[in-house]
């Protein structure tokens, strides 16, 4: 006898999932993020997070540390993936996977040979500890810039682009104006998922030596001080960026969609 799951039994599994890892953390974060040690309900945390000199200063070089890693990505990402996409080569998927290689690497490893190198090429890691956050920051976040902007552009319809040189467009103007626009989502996509972990991601400056604080490693040290309730503060103030941040996207994205289906 064939049994069928009905559309409600088939989302038991998820529904299960949704509440233990998402819904669960997320109410006992808020819980601590909005009481104190008595358990009493306080907003002090949430006053104190933006009256906190040493933590707005530590959310300023976060947002500064994750705008320069994105720039940096994208300009060295979209020529690559641009070539990549609209040249002729048939070894083309060849070399763009030796981009993506690097993410099927253990993370560790990954930094831990960034490390040498640059030891190799500075002396001392001390020096220039801006720059080689940035550098491994951007050898570690790249292939989540170049992938969503190959997939863009080599998907782009040749036939608008052939429609701008008809009309006489000269191959700046058709990259600017055709190109560029369609190419929009990628790079709003590769940007979304650089720019947030790189606010986050402290390993990379512990390991390349920057001892300054990003929010992720100022979560941390909060919770190994056993201060959950600032620590947990601090991470609904994250969620909310990320959330604007991601309804920004996506309302963008929408406006692109609509666009494209109209040419």
């Amino acid at each position: 006898m064939k049994y069928h799951f009905s559309r409600k039994q088939l989302c038991i599994p998820y529904a299960v999932f949704l509440v233990c890892f998402v819904i669960a953390p997320l109410i006992v974060i808020l819980y601590y993020a909005f009481t104190n040690g008595e358990g009493s309900f306080t907003i002090d945390n949430l006053t104190g997070f933006f009256t906190s000199k040493n933590t707005i200063g530590t959310l300023f070089y976060s947002v500064l540390i994750a705008v320069t890693t994105t720039c940096t990505c994208l300009l060295i990402a979209y020529p690559i993936a641009y070539i990549l996409a609209r040249s002729k080569m048939k070894k083309k998927t060849v070399l763009m996977a030796l981009f993506i290689v690097p993410m099927w690497v253990n993370f560790t490893l990954r930094i831990l040979a960034l490390k040498e190198v640059l030891t190799m090429i500075e002396g001392n890691l001390a020096f220039h500890p801006f720059l080689n956050t940035i550098i491994g920051m951007t050898y570690d976040f790249f292939p989540f810039m170049i992938l969503p902007l190959y997939t863009t552009l080599i998907n782009l319809d040749n036939h608008v682009l052939e429609a701008a040189y008809d009309l006489g467009a000269g191959k700046i103007d058709a990259f600017m104006k055709v190109t560029l626009p369609l190419s929009l989502p990628g790079i709003v996509s590769g940007v979304t998922m650089v720019f947030l972990p790189a606010m986050t991601n402290y390993v990379i400056l512990d390991m390349l030596y920057n001892n300054t604080y990003i929010m992720g490693s100022l979560i941390g040290s909060y919770f190994n001080a056993y201060d959950w309730h600032s620590g947990s503060m601090i991470s609904i103030v994250l969620l909310l960026i990320i959330f604007i941040a991601m309804w920004a996207t996506n309302g963008f994205t929408e406006k692109e969609s609509e666009r494209k289906s109209i040419l």
